[in-house]
């Protein structure tokens, strides 16, 4: 049994530990946020699924109480490099909310620091874990639909977001790169298994300087392509399309996949359905995750640490192209 703490107490912390209650192996102990308040409402609203009985004001505080093991951090992602040094410097395992930070540098440095104090650290891409995405990557292993020859994933939403809100603030290192464009470069990454050898890209500024909707156009070896797109000023259909030389598949929500149906040419399509209930969507990463660390692992085979350092040096280099900058 694992024992939990979580940084930030906002929605996707929510979230997490939705996914934990449905699991036997783990418990939410203890929850800090830089407001009491926060933390305390947060802890009370948790109440019918875990027994939270320590809340903090401080993210050192609940580094320093030793019976939580491993910490989510779910603060903004300008918070994540601080939070995660501090988590390991005390010792703590720690499974970070995407992007794991706001460039390679930190990134590379985190990990170097888990491997030194043999702490378990693993960026929560949740999508990787999904058993849809799991039975994915098999049916491409056995070129069931062939020779892949590029892949198409877009996210975009329109939510209508106030000027103020952590998408659109530059300060929180906002954008729509680093919350949304994440999830299709993974999956071009998770088809393709490895970096582009070439990226183009393009990207409309929001007036608070972020990036409002970009577009990356990656080439790999042997001609394959992938064209991508994310962004929150659109509505656009939240689906993958990977093609091959024999047919095509189609990932409808690939970043939250329940189902994907394979089409081969001349028969009949064939729908493929690993259904899962909303409380469960972080479920599947929590547990690989403890299973590693029961099994002594300090990263994950899923989502190993030179994927997460490859990803982000593919969105460092999109946002050097934009000049995009952020602090820190």
């Amino acid at each position: 049994m694992l024992n939990w703490g979580v940084i930030g107490c906002g929605n996707i912390a929510n979230t997490f530990a939705d996914g934990l209650a449905c699991l036997d192996s783990g418990k939410l102990i203890a929850c800090a946020s830089n407001s009491m308040q926060r933390a305390h409402i947060w802890a009370e609203n948790q109440k019918f699924q875990h027994d939270i009985r320590s809340v903090y004001n401080s993210y050192e505080a609940l580094v320093n109480d030793g019976d939580v093991q491993a910490i989510y951090v779910a603060n903004t992602h300008n918070f994540h490099y601080q939070s995660i040094k501090l988590c390991l410097q005390n010792y703590k395992h720690v499974l970070c909310e995407k992007p794991i930070t706001l460039n390679a540098y930190q990134a590379a440095e985190l990990f170097a620091l888990a491997r030194k104090n043999k702490c378990f650290l693993m960026e929560a891409v949740w999508t990787r874990f999904l058993p849809a995405i799991r039975s994915l990557q098999k049916i491409l292993a056995d070129n069931v639909i062939g020779d892949i020859l590029s892949v198409r994933a877009d996210f975009c939403i329109n939510p209508k977001l106030a000027e103020s809100h952590r998408l659109r603030n530059k300060k929180l290192a906002g954008g729509a790169l680093l919350d949304l464009g994440i999830y299709p470069i993974t999956f071009s990454s998770l088809v393709f298994r490895g970096p582009p050898e070439k990226i183009q890209s393009s990207a409309i500024m929001d007036t608070t300087g972020v990036d409002e909707r970009s577009f990356y156009l990656f080439e790999y070896s042997d001609g394959r392509i992938a064209s991508l797109s994310s962004g929150y000023t659109q509505v656009a259909p939240c689906e993958a399309i990977i093609s091959g030389s024999e047919g095509y598949i189609r990932v409808p929500q690939f970043f939250a996949a329940q189902a994907f149906s394979v089409h081969i040419q001349e028969q009949e399509p064939q729908t493929y359905s690993y259904p899962f209930s909303d409380n469960e969507n972080f479920s599947f990463e929590i547990q690989h995750m403890q299973d590693c660390i029961q099994q002594g692992l300090l990263q994950s085979p899923i989502m190993a640490h030179d994927e997460s350092l490859q990803i982000m040096q593919t969105m460092d280099l999109l946002r050097n192209q934009w000049s995009l900058k952020y602090e820190g």
